[in-house]
């Protein structure tokens, strides 16, 4: 059981959160339920059931693939039904491939491309009327800093993130004020998809270094950092965010590509 905060703003309020099993949302689902907030996990792992079962009461896990609408609508039905409303959602389902544009097949871009982004589109289509009927909503894109620079060979992956500032922008646009929208843009972060695309170098360990020193802060990030943004964006004193990205990088991508600091 996590030992929970005496913040009552999140008390009562139901937040959903994709891809939550581990890494970012697995963060994300630990923090907000400090916080007192009642928490519903989507995903496909069943690490999920382990994660509420830590956490305890007023979280529930929903096996849901949300790249496919009709899973999407019944498992926010689920939440609305569990928990009476929806507050907060947190589109953070993610995965990763390497290809160039050429290297591409259309099922590996669909693949990505459903995962990373279609769900925060279906997710946010069945939240929103939700939220409206509590008259205020938010919702969080985790997209990425490879929304404004880009690695080699990810190209269905830094597509989807930077298609996601536009899903943002739009979200905010068209549901403003009742519904915040806000897009968080991580850098390296300490999550099992970043170990795991380690582990396909054949140096893993230089790889590793190597995304610590493109940092100025000389480290990657950790999931709970990320999490606490989110849950912090989300908040009473977050209300003044909407339509914007914001990056929790370490500094990636601010120095001019090749330069080395003394």
């Amino acid at each position: 059981m996590i030992e929970k905060n005496n913040n009552m703003f999140f008390n009562s309020k139901t937040v959903i959160v994709t891809g939550g099993a581990k890494g970012i949302g697995a963060a994300c689902c630990r923090a907000f339920y400090k916080e007192n907030a009642r928490v519903v996990l989507l995903d496909t792992d069943p690490l999920g059931q382990q994660l509420v079962d830590e956490l305890g009461e007023n979280a529930l896990f929903i096996r849901c693939d949300v790249s496919m609408e009709t899973q999407v609508k019944q498992a926010i039905e689920q939440a609305v039904h569990s928990f009476g409303r929806l507050d907060i959602l947190v589109n953070n389902a993610g995965i990763q491939r390497y290809s160039k544009v050429t290297e591409t097949t259309e099922a590996e871009w669909d693949l990505v491309l459903n995962v990373n982004l279609k769900s925060a589109f279906l997710c946010s289509k069945h939240a929103i009327p939700q939220m409206q009927l509590q008259g205020q909503g938010v919702i969080v894109n985790v997209s990425s800093v490879q929304a404004f620079i880009a690695q080699k060979t990810v190209a269905p992956y830094v597509t989807s993130k930077t298609a996601l500032l536009g899903l943002t922008r739009s979200i905010a646009v068209d549901y403003g004020p009742e519904i915040r929208c806000i897009a968080v843009c991580p850098g390296t972060i300490d999550t099992p998809m970043l170990r795991d695309a380690i582990q396909l170098s054949p140096d893993p360990e230089a790889v590793y270094q190597e995304c610590v020193d493109m940092h100025l802060l000389k480290r990657i990030g950790t999931p709970e950092e990320v999490a606490a943004l989110i849950v912090y964006v989300s908040g009473e004193n977050g209300g003044f965010f909407t339509g914007q990205a914001i990056r929790i990088d370490g500094g990636l991508g601010i120095t001019i590509a090749g330069s080395k600091q003394d």
